[in-house]
């Protein structure tokens, strides 16, 4: 008789392996287009002025900047102080206040029930250790205040994106999608009794490049994961960027005219 056993995850290696994918390249570059999702997550949730924020995973500032014009008190979070920096200077630009601190999604430096509101748009989903930070985000939210999120769905652009790049560069063993983040059966495994209801409206935010290629070489010089598996794979990157094309083609809603791709996404709406 043959015993199965469950490979052991070292959560910290993965970790610092994802922490060094998103200091490659430059993220900012690809984040600040997608500006418009934490403007729309700001207004689904109806943040009004004077609510303490915090922006978890925050990257390069979105909902951060897009609660911060709402006159909101905002800290913002990443454990990529590069990215926190980028965010810095928009938030200078536009004589934004904001508060920014070096933080790790699965612990959280601040005391329980801290915040009003929670934030994360494609940020925590990414965490290795994905119970733990749903744990981490609805202790420090207080009871009655709101969590929103923006998930890249499984079915959706990104998340056919993510399963072309496991094809190619395999995960660590144990490691499980960011894209069960974008799934409602998930979130609600997650977040089980640490909150009172869920809400999740799929949405779609819509990439618009130059061409098929023009999307390739910006993600592949400025999109840390890409970046990454294309300098491991070497000569075999040719392999990764061809089922990229092909997939593309499936969702190119402009044809060989240019590059308009739909991507689904869920808006997650929490009440703790």
């Amino acid at each position: 008789m043959t015993t199965m056993t469950t490979p052991t995850v070292d959560l910290a290696a993965v970790k610092e392996k994802q922490r060094a994918a998103w200091g490659a390249g430059d993220y900012a570059v690809i984040g600040t287009t997608l500006q418009i999702v934490g403007e729309e997550l700001c207004e689904a949730i109806d943040l009004r002025a004077g609510t303490k924020v915090l922006d978890v995973a925050a990257g390069n500032g979105n909902a951060t900047l897009a609660a911060a014009r709402r006159f909101c008190e905002v800290t913002s979070t990443d454990y990529v102080q590069a990215l926190l920096d980028r965010s810095r200077r928009r938030a200078e630009a536009e004589r934004l206040d904001v508060t920014y601190q070096i933080a790790d999604a699965e612990a959280l430096p601040f005391a329980d029930g801290s915040f009003d509101t929670v934030l994360s748009t494609f940020g925590v989903m990414f965490t290795p250790d994905q119970a733990m930070a749903a744990s981490e985000l609805a202790r420090v939210c207080r009871t009655g205040g709101t969590i929103g999120m923006a998930n890249w769905t499984a079915d959706g652009f990104i998340g056919q994106v993510f399963k072309t790049l496991g094809k190619h560069i395999a995960p660590a063993p144990g490691v499980q999608s960011p894209a069960r983040w974008g799934d409602e059966g998930v979130l609600r495994e997650l977040f089980s009794d640490k909150v009172s209801d869920i809400q999740i409206v799929e949405k779609e935010f819509v990439f618009r490049y130059r061409s098929a290629a023009h999307f390739l070489d910006v993600f592949r010089t400025y999109y840390g994961p890409l970046n990454r598996a294309f300098l491991a794979l070497g000569e075999k990157g040719d392999a990764l960027r061809s089922d990229l094309e092909a997939l593309i083609a499936r969702f190119n809603v402009a044809g060989r005219d240019g590059f308009v791709v739909p991507s689904t996404y869920a808006e997650v709406r929490i009440r703790k």
